[in-house]
C-alpha cells in the first residue's frame, strides 16, 4: 500500500464505501491521511457504571436494556430515554431531547461506548447522562476497542453511513501497513520553525499520544496540526507565488503615460482626488505602463471612490487607443457603472454603451458592431459581454467589478478577448490583506484607506416594524430640511417581482397615504434602462424627494443631498450587503442616518443589525460577516476560486497563511540550491494538481 492507493483496495472498504469515501472528495490514501479530526475527545476516564459519581466526565461500556420516547407527542419534540447496563449490574439512563430519530439507532442488547457527563437525575434516583455522545459497538470489524475508547479519541465527520468509528479503524490500519512518508517540506524551512516532521504530524493528527492537552487539540493548535496546516498553507502559497511569477512572464501592453493622458484626466476629475486615490492611482498607473499585463485588485470601503480610480485607469488605457471593458456581476449593478462612466466620459468625447441579457436582440446586434468596430471606447456589462461573438477591436483594460462574485474562468473569458489585457478587479469588500492575496492569488493589492474629506460618520439606528411612524415623521423632517431619502426594499433570491411588488405597493402607499404633498420616485429592477435612468436622474437633480426602490441603488450612485436611508425587512439582508446601501448616504456634508426597520429577529440577525450599529467600519464588518457566515459561503468558494483546504481555515488559521505567505515568499525568491525549487515544484505538479488545479508550473 503507498499515498496513490485507491481507497477500494484497502482492507474494509470495497466499492460501496470507496463510492461514500469519493463523495467527500477521498480517493485514494494521501486523501484520507489529511482527512482531519473535527474535534478530539478525552476517554481516557473509562469505568464501569457501580463507579460513577455525579459531576464527572467519564465513558462507560454497556448495553442497551430498554428505550422508550417521553414526554411531548409532537414526534420531534420528544425526550428520548435508554437504560442502560453492563457487568457491575449498575444501571444508568441516557437522555436526549428532540431524540426522536434514536427510536431506530438504539435496540435492546446492543453493545454500546457512552460519553458524557454523569448526573444524578432525582425523577428516576438513578445517575444519568444527558445528551452523552455515543457510539454503537458493532461486531468484529471495529478493530481493537482500545481505539475508541481509554484514550483522546479522535472524532471525524462521517462520510455517508461511514461513521467516526469506522474512520478511525480504517486509519489506523492505513498508518500500521504504510511506510513513514518523506518530509516534503524544504529541510531549512523545518530547522527554522522547529516542525515536526510529517509522518509524526500524520500519526498525531489522528491518534494523539497520551499526554496531549485536549485543549490545544480542540483549537486546532498542537505542533502536529499546526505543522499539518502549515504545509498546506505553505504549498498553495509556493504555488501562487510560482504562478504569479509566470503571468508577469507574459507580454503585455506598456501604456504610454504621457501629457495628453495627464491633461484628460485632469479634465475629467469632478473633484480633488485624495491622498489614498493619488497613491492608488501611481500604483495602477505603474503597473499599465509595465511591458507585462496588470493584474490588480482594488479595495476600498463602500463611498472611497474606487469607481473614479477605475475611471482614471480606463483614460490612459483610451488616450493609448484602445478599448475597456467593464464587467459587473448584475444588470443592476451594470446599469450604474453604464451611467456612471457615461457621465464621466461625455465631456472627453468618449463613446460608452451598456450591453446586458435584456438588451433585445437588435441592439445586441448593433452594439456588438459598434464593439467590435472600436467605435464604443467603454463597453460596460454582465456575462453578456463573455459571450463568444463579442468581440474588440482593440481590448487593452479590463475592469471586474466585486470579484467573488466572478468565477476565475469568467475573468479568462474576458482576458482571451484581448492579448493579455490588463486587469483591474475592484471590490467593496474589505478582506484582511493575506486573504486577498491568497483567494485572489495572482493579483496585487491596491487599498484606497481614506474616505473623502469632510464626511461625517453616518448614524445607524434600529426600529422594529411596530414602530415604523416614526419613521416617517423622521423622513419628513428632514425632506422639510431641504434633504431626500431612500426607501429600500429586499430583493430575495431571484423574486425580483415580489419585490416589485412590495416596492410598488409601498409607493402608492408613501406618496397617497403618508406623503401626499412630497414627490415620491419609485425604481425596481423591471423598468427599462431608459426609465430607471430617468428615475435616478430626478432623484439626482431633487425633483423627488423619496425615492423608492429594491436593491437598484446598492453601489455606485452618487447622491450628496440624499441624508437618509431606510431600509425595510434589514433582517433580510446580508451584513456586506446592508453595509453597501448605507453607504449610499452619507456623500454630503450633512449628517445621514440609516434606519433598518425590522420584523422578528433570530440570532443571527441580531447579530448583524447590531454590527451595522455599532460600526461604519468596512473591515471591521467584513469579518463579523465572515464569522457569521464562514469563509466557504462569504466568498460563494465555489465561485471563487478558492481552493477547498484539508486541515487549513481562512479564518480560524489567518495567523498560520500569514506565516506560511512569508516563507513561501522568501523560498521561491531565493532558494537555498535549485535542486530545491526543482523538488518543490515537482510536488506540487504531483500532489497538489489533483486536489487543486492549482499551478501550472513550468
Amino acid at each position: 500500500m503507498d499515498l496513490s492507493t485507491p481507497l477500494m483496495y484497502v482492507k474494509g472498504v470495497g466499492p460501496a464505501r470507496a463510492a461514500m469515501l469519493e463523495a467527500k472528495g477521498l480517493k485514494a490514501v494521501e486523501d484520507v491521511l489529511t482527512y482531519a479530526p473535527f474535534r478530539y475527545e478525552d476517554r481516557s476516564n473509562v469505568k464501569s457504571i457501580r463507579q460513577l459519581a455525579p459531576g464527572e466526565m467519564a465513558t462507560v461500556m454497556a448495553e442497551v436494556r430498554s428505550t422508550k420516547m417521553a414526554g411531548f407527542h409532537r414526534r420531534n419534540l420528544g425526550m428520548f430515554q435508554a437504560t442502560f447496563t453492563d457487568s457491575s449490574r449498575g444501571t444508568l439512563v441516557g437522555k436526549w431531547f428532540h431524540g426522536a430519530y434514536l427510536a431506530d439507532v438504539f435496540a435492546p442488547g446492543q453493545k454500546v461506548a457512552l460519553f458524557g457527563k454523569v448526573e444524578f437525575d432525582s425523577y428516576s434516583g438513578q445517575l444519568a447522562m444527558m445528551h452523552p455522545e455515543f457510539e454503537i459497538l458493532a461486531g468484529d470489524e471495529d478493530g481493537d476497542a482500545s481505539l475508541h475508547t481509554g484514550r483522546v479519541v479522535p472524532i471525524y465527520e462521517a462520510a455517508g453511513k461511514i461513521t467516526t468509528r469506522v474512520f478511525r479503524v480504517l486509519l489506523h490500519r492505513i498508518l500500521e501497513s504504510i511506510a513513514p512518508l518523506p518530509d516534503p517540506l524544504p529541510a531549512h524551512v523545518l530547522q527554522q520553525l522547529k516542525l515536526p516532521d510529517r509522518w509524526s504530524a500524520i500519526r498525531a493528527l489522528h491518534f494523539p499520544p497520551p499526554e496531549s492537552d485536549l485543549r490545544l487539540l480542540n483549537a486546532f493548535r498542537s505542533p502536529a496540526q499546526f505543522r499539518l496546516i502549515f504545509e498546506e498553507f505553505f504549498w498553495l502559497e509556493c504555488g501562487l507565488e510560482l504562478k504569479r511569477a509566470k503571468a508577469r512572464l507574459y507580454p503585455g501592453i506598456a501604456f504610454a503615460l504621457t501629457d495628453r493622458v495627464r491633461e484628460r484626466i485632469k479634465q475629467m476629475l469632478p473633484f480633488k482626488p485624495t491622498g489614498a486615490q493619488k497613491r492608488v492611482l501611481a500604483e495602477i498607473a505603474h503597473d499599465m505602463s509595465a511591458p507585462h499585463p496588470m493584474y490588480r485588485l482594488l479595495q476600498g470601503d463602500v463611498g472611497s471612490g474606487k469607481t473614479l480610480v477605475a475611471a482614471e485607469a480606463a483614460i490612459i488605457a483610451i488616450e493609448n487607443g484602445h478599448q475597456v471593458a467593464v464587467l459587473a456581476p448584475t444588470e443592476i449593478l451594470a446599469a450604474q457603472h453604464f451611467f456612471y462612466f457615461k457621465k464621466l466620459f461625455q465631456k472627453l468625447g468618449y463613446v460608452t454603451i451598456l450591453l446586458t441579457g435584456s438588451n433585445t436582440p437588435r441592439e445586441k446586434t448593433q452594439l456588438k458592431r459598434l464593439v467590435a468596430g472600436g467605435l464604443a471606447q467603454v463597453v460596460v456589462g454582465t456575462h453578456a459581454l463573455l459571450e463568444a461573438d463579442v468581440e474588440f477591436s482593440k481590448l487593452g483594460l479590463a475592469i471586474v467589478d466585486e470579484q467573488h462574485r466572478f468565477g476565475v474562468e469568467q475573468r479568462q473569458a474576458l482576458m482571451e478577448k484581448g492579448s493579455h489585457p490588463d486587469v483591474l478587479v475592484m471590490t467593496a469588500t474589505p478582506i484582511p490583506r493575506t486573504l486577498a492575496l491568497t483567494i485572489y492569488g495572482d493579483l496585487d493589492v491596491s487599498v484606497i484607506d481614506e474616505m473623502p474629506p469632510g464626511r461625517k460618520p453616518i448614524v445607524t439606528k434600529h426600529v422594529p416594524q411596530d414602530r415604523v411612524e416614526q419613521v416617517y415623521s423622521f423622513l419628513k423632517k428632514q425632506v422639510d430640511l431641504g434633504r431626500q431619502a431612500y426607501v429600500v426594499y429586499p430583493v430575495i433570491e431571484e423574486s425580483e417581482t415580489q419585490a416589485m411588488k412590495a416596492a410598488e405597493k409601498m409607493h402608492g402607499h408613501l406618496s397617497q397615504v403618508v406623503f401626499p404633498d412630497i414627490p415620491v420616485g419609485l425604481l425596481h429592477g423591471r423598468l427599462s434602462t431608459d426609465e430607471k435612468e430617468a428615475a435616478m436622474e430626478k432623484f439626482q437633480r431633487g425633483e423627488t424627494k423619496i425615492l423608492v426602490s429594491t436593491t437598484v441603488i446598492e453601489v455606485g450612485v452618487d447622491v450628496p443631498n440624499a441624508t437618509v436611508m431606510v431600509i425595510e425587512q434589514a433582517e433580510r439582508f446580508g451584513l456586506a450587503q446592508l453595509h453597501q446601501l448605507r453607504g449610499r448616504v452619507g456623500r454630503g456634508r450633512d449628517q445621514s442616518y440609516c434606519i433598518l426597520v425590522t420584523g422578528k429577529l433570530n440570532e443571527t440577525a441580531r447579530e448583524r443589525i447590531r454590527t451595522l450599529v455599532e460600526s461604519n467600519d468596512g473591515f471591521y464588518i467584513a469579518e463579523m460577516d465572515m464569522k457569521l457566515r464562514g469563509p466557504g459561503e462569504f466568498f460563494g468558494t465555489r465561485q471563487s476560486g478558492l481552493p477547498a483546504l484539508q486541515i487549513g481555515n481562512i479564518l480560524r488559521d489567518a495567523d498560520i497563511l500569514e506565516l506560511a505567505r512569508n516563507q513561501a515568499a522568501a523560498f521561491v525568491a531565493n532558494p537555498p540550491t535549485g535542486d530545491d525549487l526543482r523538488r518543490a515544484v515537482a510536488f506540487i505538479r504531483d500532489h497538489w494538481q489533483r486536489r487543486y488545479g492549482l499551478v501550472q508550473v513550468g
